[in-house]
């Protein structure tokens, strides 16, 4: 199928989008037509994807900030709507996975900057993106979660706790939303790779195993999945958690 212009004068703003997932999810949204906001914590990334995206003739513009800040957040949409002239669809992917200890070991420092990143980052954009894409007319929001949203992930309590929470949060906005003309739904990566990985064979071997489909997954099939969860293709999808996961969860 030919997605070429499937979000042609569509707005779209993604978090995280320096790297990984969200640079994946950015660049997809370009190629088919969307201009893009890209945010993240560093100005560097975004500047170059920015530029990368404009050499592929679409079109992007890179606003740094911290997703754990509320301003932070309030200023990405405003500039993204003073730029573009209006919100349509937003990505929020930015997230951590925090440190590996147990509950008796993990700082509250700890705790509260994977909740602050995970959930609370999540909640800032919904409550900046909802009201800008309401006054475009509508729109999609897809929150990147994570296979540990059904699962408990051992040394792990605050992203898990992070990622089971943002499952109630989607669902409630979902819900809140969905006859405003705003779908909001929830997207679960499996295992991608993270460059430490894709240089060690032998632990994604390892990792593998475990999974039905054999291999790691990549950002560009989870962008494919976001795109289908932005596009008017899921117009009766709200609400819903869509594993990407190769099997992860069966």
């Amino acid at each position: 199928m030919n997605y070429e212009g499937q979000f042609a004068g569509k707005t779209a703003l993604v978090t995280g989008a320096g790297s990984g997932i969200g640079s994946a999810i950015a660049r997809l949204l370009a190629a088919r037509g969307a201009s893009v906001a890209l945010v993240g914590r560093q100005e560097g990334p975004l500047t170059e994807l920015a530029s990368e995206i404009a050499e592929e003739g679409g079109t992007a513009l890179a606003i740094p900030g911290d997703v754990c800040d509320a301003r932070a957040v309030a200023h990405s949409v405003a500039e993204t709507v003073r730029r573009f002239g209006a919100l349509h669809l937003a990505v929020n992917n930015a997230g951590t996975s925090g440190v590996h200890h147990d509950v008796p070991d993990l700082s509250e420092e700890e705790w509260n900057k994977t909740i602050g990143v995970n959930l609370s980052g999540v909640f800032y954009g919904l409550k900046y993106q909802i009201p800008a894409i309401q006054a475009a007319g509508g729109g999609a929001i897809v929150n990147i979660s994570s296979v540990f949203a059904d699962r408990g992930l051992s040394h792990r309590a605050a992203y898990s706790a992070s990622k089971h929470g943002l499952r109630g949060l989607t669902r409630s906005a979902a819900a809140d939303w969905a006859q405003h003309g705003i779908r909001i739904n929830e997207l679960q990566p499996g295992v991608i790779p993270v460059p430490r990985q894709q240089g060690n064979p032998e632990e994604v071997a390892k990792i593998a195993e475990r999974i039905p489909a054999r291999r790691l997954g990549t950002g560009e099939e989870v962008a494919k999945a976001v795109a289908f969860l932005l596009s008017d293709e899921a117009s009766y999808v709200i609400g819903a958690h869509l594993a990407v996961d190769g099997g992860f969860l069966i």
